[in-house]
């Protein structure tokens, strides 16, 4: 093995973020597809908001709470999909042997994925946030260091569970895809996104704190009505993110071991 397999190389790395732009560009259905289903939601959740601040319920009248609450969210789910979306392009498209036995390594492919999660999200989140500002006069990016904080730690849970994911479909075919879809689904009562930890019964509040989103939308409730930033709860967050983004990795390597040994790299039908 030579020098440049055994390094890491961010040549090699930005190829494959190219590789993805070019079939990203290429398509205008996935451009629009990234653009259209946070608008919906934005949209859907941004009308029933200003119904809800002619009522009397000072949690309603707390600006931006439940937009807030949805642009985090597709923040989470997002980011995950678009890790999970440039995996399972490889997978179709049957190329996932072949970058496997290039130079390419393992850690600098998670990387390239990585940097495209980032760029799919920019081309669906920059357009919602402006219409966001013109329906509601909700601006996300005032949050400031505050967003900062959130993304962060939402983009980091997202690419932990997008690498565990795809070590499962690595492993199993195809016919995990599944996965890559419902997964953060699974995550969305017990993070909270739409209210406090307190709703939850007693038995369920571990496992919503053993989470990090929840600090992250539990923030951002004290941000936006209490006019709070809790810092305590964002290095918490982060601190379990380093473990969850640690055993996420040390999963897909487990896995991409299992599926080099059993053949399934070569094999990527159901």
């Amino acid at each position: 093995m030579n020098e440049a397999q055994i390094m890491f190389s961010p040549r090699r790395v930005a190829a494959m973020v190219l590789r993805y732009w070019f079939l990203l560009r290429s398509s205008f259905a996935r451009l629009i597809e990234l653009i259209y289903w946070p608008t919906v939601q934005m949209l859907m959740w941004g009308f029933l908001q200003t119904y809800l601040a002619g009522q009397a319920n000072l949690y309603a009248r707390a600006g931006g709470v439940l937009i807030g609450a949805v642009m985090l969210w597709d923040i989470l789910f997002r980011g995950q999909l678009g890790f999970s979306i440039s995996f399972l392009e490889e997978m179709y498209a049957r190329n996932l042997g072949n970058l496997m036995i290039s130079p390419l390594r393992a850690s600098e492919f998670v990387v390239a994925l990585m940097i495209m999660s980032i760029i799919r999200l920019a081309i669906g989140m920059l357009p919602v946030t402006a219409l966001a500002v013109w329906f509601f006069g909700f601006n996300l990016w005032a949050l400031g260091f505050a967003l900062a904080a959130f993304f962060a730690n939402l983009m980091l849970t997202g690419w932990a569970v997008g690498i565990f994911v795809s070590g499962l479909v690595l492993r199993n075919g195809l016919g995990a895809e599944t996965f890559a879809w419902s997964i953060m689904f699974l995550f969305l009562p017990l993070t909270c996104v739409y209210y406090p930890v307190a709703v939850l019964p007693e038995f369920l509040q571990p496992f919503a704190w053993a989470l990090p989103p929840t600090y992250v939308f539990e923030g951002m409730r004290a941000l936006l009505i209490d006019h709070t930033f809790r810092a305590d709860l964002m290095i918490q967050a982060l601190m379990l993110n380093i473990v969850l983004f640690s055993l996420a990795v040390l999963a897909f390597l487990a896995l991409l071991a299992s599926a080099r040994r059993n053949g399934s790299l070569m094999q990527t039908g159901e």
